[in-house]
């Protein structure tokens, strides 16, 4: 149950860019007779706690679809070189209390991870940020640096992400492993702070953005999730999310011939 705490409004931000070096214009991208960010935005309208869902893009054709299907849409800089920072172009001109980054490129994103995400926040106002963890149940995945690992304390804080494998289990036993799930959730000024954060040793090696956060002495709340991520980075992945939501059709289909 929520507390007292709930924020009044609780802000996601879609960040849709047309410029893609592995699939350029991958956010209009038909799928399913709909195109990719239409789908992302769909998802979030399942959320229980979102108050508001906004795409922010620096495209006129995102923007135009956007438009097209009814969603709230910002037009942003051109000159951010991340979706947090597009997130935080948005988080400015707007009072949401907290801000989900939702990424534009998981038409298969799950409302109840949303959900899961945020909630810590609501509940303690002490956490500035949260994100989500998976435990990683293909072996290929530990050793692919494409795949970001994360450990946390007890209390699920994150203590480190990699794209190395870790833990690492140099006695040979079995050990829980966990990838991390790119959804972002901040307190609106923390956000807005985050780009004036230093950039540290280890973000700059690993390339990840998060780590910023931990390298300037804040923490970020992990959340457990059985919610398994598949991006669109290619357009071989955005056939393979197709097949997934033609086999999700068939089975709803046949479930409502066999329950009517």
């Amino acid at each position: 149950m929520l507390n007292s705490f709930v924020p009044r409004k609780i802000l996601g931000v879609i960040p849709a860019r047309y410029a893609s070096s592995r699939f350029p214009g991958k956010a209009l991208a038909p799928l399913q007779s709909k195109s990719m960010v239409q789908h992302v935005w769909e998802r979030c309208q399942l959320s229980r706690y979102l108050t508001h869902t906004v795409i922010a893009t620096d495209d006129d054709r995102i923007y135009a679809e956007a438009r097209r299907f009814g969603a709230d849409v910002r037009m942003t800089s051109g000159d951010h070189l991340s979706g947090t920072d597009r997130c935080a172009e948005v988080a400015s001109q707007d009072d949401a209390e907290l801000i989900v980054n939702i990424q534009g490129d998981e038409p298969l994103i799950d409302p109840e991870a949303i959900d899961a995400a945020l909630l810590p926040l609501v509940h303690e106002p002490a956490i500035l940020m949260g994100t989500l963890k998976k435990k990683i149940e293909d072996p290929r995945e530990m050793t692919d640096p494409n795949v970001v690992k994360v450990v946390t304390d007890r209390f699920q804080n994150a203590l480190y992400f990699s794209r190395s494998t870790m833990p690492y289990p140099r006695g040979g036993e079995a050990v829980e492993c966990f990838k991390h799930i790119g959804l972002y959730v901040y307190r609106r000024a923390f956000l807005l702070g985050y780009s004036d954060l230093t950039v540290g040793p280890l973000e700059a090696a690993e390339r990840l953005e998060q780590l910023r956060a931990l390298e300037n002495g804040y923490k970020i709340r992990v959340v457990p999730t059985e919610y398994e991520s598949l991006g669109v980075d290619t357009p071989e992945d955005l056939k393979r999310v197709s097949e997934l939501f033609e086999r999700s059709l068939q089975y709803t289909g046949a479930a409502h011939i066999k329950n009517g």
